[in-house]
């Protein structure tokens, strides 16, 4: 595995450096492939790596600095203002300083400590680790992406945690970095790091209490939508659109209203039931002026297109992998046709349409209302009312539920058809998982069970912020798929004042068997033309993961041979190679692939040797090595 391929090749990253000498090497070798530093007050490199112009704004006051890194509109005068509060106050003046619109990683340097936190949910995120260093004691150092954390301090892969990406890992494990000693911030949490390497991370985000009415929460998140989609195309002359669902026809019709060019694209698909062109078509003849350009299904690559020639350099396995062709279509077009931002609509499905699982708190509260919802529930998704009752009167606390998960692990897949009450569907290891892969998880999730919570208060909330994480890190993912074409890929419904905005609704009126979206219906009033508003369906890929099996099966059993995870003896090759060969039902077997895929794909991606010309050359005409803060490259340094 080539150490430093992320470092090479990535072209957005950072590194948080504390203001020690300790850290000294590790600033050394992260300006070697760095195009842009920051300083600390002292001098010495706080903030290095590669990132576009006018995405970090930074602003002083007194002994703090602060720099604001992603998608957002804060202006040099407003960081300053918020360093200047920070400054004053206790660390929970964060909270109110730096309230802006977009998503972004927000870093502050001050006093003996930095600190740094991202969003609400795991769209952006925090990756930590400590390293020693030859006389100078231990550094913790942070980034926003794990493998160039994990190459910068010659981190080991940690085969233990491949095996429960094989899982589809559930909450507090998904998404945890494939490297010996590294760690993620969770969502919605803040990372110090003090100049002894000690660590510690502190909750700034809690989800609102749900108790606005729905008709006063739709203003909200249309002032929350349109503030997101302002900081991200004001001072452009054009951004792309998906067009599609509901859900990205409120962000391109939001977009249109800004005055912006605004280029659509809308993808078909099989299933003769998938109306995204005719409703796409409606909203396009409505607002006059957009251009809009439809990808007849034929011309839309099929699930596991290019599976194993896919060189992506993801930061984790990622089951998007399966799609990728299919989903980077568009961004790919959007490239193409000279857009440097993408707009989406993921982020959505979780916030609008929510969870029946919040039925467990309505009973509480509004036991009529919640049994109305059961019986509609029951009668739409064809639930049997026995599993509905029992998973209803099911009252055991999570890490019961994740006790019973890894006690479970070989056990039969939980039946199509199952209500989704409870706190999650109960993941399975996959047939071809050798005993040891299985006996691995199964230690992983028993670990530290006594200390684990669940991601919100009570089911519903839990489940709606665990299916943000993580469909969050896919737009994530696909994001650093587009990053080597010049364009990013955005998603305002991540942005923690949209998220917050829908949370706050009375969930008996955002959730409901008898409306589609009403939040997201009603908040479009006047933005969405009224021929699209109320559309009620939603397309349906199946047939695109089936035939794509038919089609690609070569590609997939070409994974099977020298599969890197046999190396690693968590593969059992044969079966997996069985698997692969035949006929599988998309919703009931097909999708037990998708993790195993994911990760024999990235392990084969970070054994690609980079360009010799993609990485940085060693400045002053030799490899680096430790120096003094004034001998320290500067890598274009900003201040």
């Amino acid at each position: 595995m080539d150490q430093s391929l992320s470092l090479q090749v990535v072209p957005a990253w950072f590194i948080v450096l504390p203001d020690t000498d300790a850290a000294g090497a590790l600033a050394v070798k992260a300006l070697s492939y760095a195009d842009r530093s920051l300083t600390h007050a002292s001098g010495r490199p706080w903030l290095v790596g590669r990132w576009a112009p006018g995405t970090v704004v930074t602003g002083t006051y007194g002994g703090t600095r602060i720099a604001v890194i992603g998608e957002h509109a804060v202006t040099a005068r407003d960081a300053e203002r918020a360093a200047a509060a920070i400054d004053a106050g206790p660390p929970t003046t964060w909270d109110r300083a730096a309230d802006w619109a977009g998503s972004f990683h927000l870093v502050v340097s001050g006093g003996d400590r930095v600190s740094v936190r991202a969003g609400a949910v795991d769209l952006r995120r925090v990756f930590h680790t400590r390293a020693g260093t030859s006389g100078r004691g231990p550094v913790s150092v942070a980034s926003d992406r794990a493998d160039v954390l994990a190459e910068l301090v010659g981190a080991e892969l940690d085969e233990r945690r491949v095996a429960l990406e094989m899982l589809g890992a559930p909450y507090p494990r998904a998404g945890d970095p494939l490297w010996r000693g590294l760690h993620a911030v969770p969502a919605g949490h803040c990372l110090t790091i003090h100049h002894d390497a000690r660590v510690h991370t502190r909750r700034w985000w809690s989800p609102p209490d749900p108790v606005v009415p729905l008709a006063v929460g739709a203003g909200h998140l249309r002032e929350a939508l349109d503030e997101a989609i302002e900081v991200r195309v004001r001072g452009r002359d054009l951004v792309t659109s998906d067009l599609g669902g509901l859900d990205s026809t409120a962000v391109c019709c939001t977009a249109a209203r800004s005055g912006t060019r605004v280029v659509a694209y809308t993808a078909g698909i099989h299933d003769a039931a998938g109306d995204d062109v005719y409703w796409a078509r409606r909203t396009v003849e409505a607002l006059n002026g957009i251009e809009h350009h439809i990808i007849p299904a034929q011309g839309v690559a099929m699930t596991f297109d290019g599976i194993d020639a896919l060189e992506d350099v993801l930061d984790t396995p990622s089951i998007l992998t399966v799609d990728r062709n299919r989903r980077m279509g568009i961004v790919e077009l959007a490239a193409a046709r000279g857009s440097d931002l993408h707009l989406t609509g993921l982020g959505g499905d979780e916030l609008l349409a929510g969870t029946p699982a919040r039925l467990h708190a309505l009973l509480r509260t509004h036991p009529l209302v919640a049994l109305q919802a059961v019986r509609g529930y029951a009668a739409k998704y064809r639930w049997s009312r026995r599993g509905v009752l029992r998973q209803l009167l099911d009252r055991s606390p999570y890490r019961t539920w994740l006790r019973r998960v890894a006690r479970d692990l070989t056990e039969p897949a939980v039946p199509e058809g199952e209500p989704l009450l409870g706190w999650a569907v109960p993941p399975r290891m996959p047939p071809w998982a050798t005993p040891d892969a299985v006996g691995t998880v199964r230690e992983l999730l028993r670990a530290e069970l006594s200390d684990v919570r669940p991601r919100g208060r009570g089911h519903g909330e839990h489940r709606e912020l665990v299916a943000m994480d993580g469909i969050s890190q896919w737009t994530r993912h696909i994001g650093q798929m587009a990053a080597p074409l010049g364009i990013g890929v955005s998603a305002p419904y991540y942005d923690t004042r949209v998220i917050e905005a829908a949370l706050a609704v009375r969930p008996q009126e955002r959730i409901t068997p008898w409306r589609y979206k009403p939040l997201i219906v009603e908040a479009m009033r006047g933005v969405v033309p009224e021929a699209s508003r109320t559309r009620d369906t939603k397309a349906n890929a199946t047939y695109e993961e089936e035939a794509g099996l038919r089609e690609h099966r070569r590609g997939l059993l070409a994974l099977c041979e020298d599969s890197r995870l046999a190396r690693l003896g968590l593969v059992d090759e044969r079966i997996l190679r069985e698997w692969c060969s035949r006929a599988l039902a998309a919703e009931t077997e097909s999708y037990r692939l998708h993790p195993t895929i994911a990760c024999e794909v990235w392990l084969r991606s970070r054994e690609l040797t980079p360009p010799a010309t993609s990485r940085a050359a060693p400045r002053h005409g030799r490899e680096p090595a430790p120096a003094s803060p004034s001998a320290l490259p500067t890598a274009n340094r900003e201040t």
